[in-house]
């Protein structure tokens, strides 16, 4: 099966889209962080637990969380939980 490549305009134009579904004003997504949480996770847990970890994320920021205190803290334990310290691909 071929990888299809995508670009970071097509995830803020299907975003915009997806916020509208939603009633969320694209303005409070950062997609940018969203992204590099589910990175780090991914590559120090498992590719699984970067979409659970993203969820957990928007469940907590719509609890009243702060979004960039709460990403900080998974990302954190994303790190301790393998020990890494950095990848030679960021």
């Amino acid at each position: 099966m071929k990888r299809e490549v995508v670009s970071m305009d097509d995830i803020a134009d299907w975003t915009s889209k997806a916020c509208v579904e939603l009633g969320i004003d694209p303005g409070q997504v950062d997609t940018a962080a969203i992204l590099a949480l589910a990175r780090d996770v991914q590559r120090a847990v498992a590719r699984p637990a970067a979409v659970v970890a993203v969820y957990l994320l928007g469940v907590a920021v719509g609890r009243g969380a702060d979004r960039g205190e709460a990403a900080a803290r998974l990302a954190e334990l994303a790190k301790q939980w393998s020990g890494a310290t950095c990848d030679w691909r960021d």
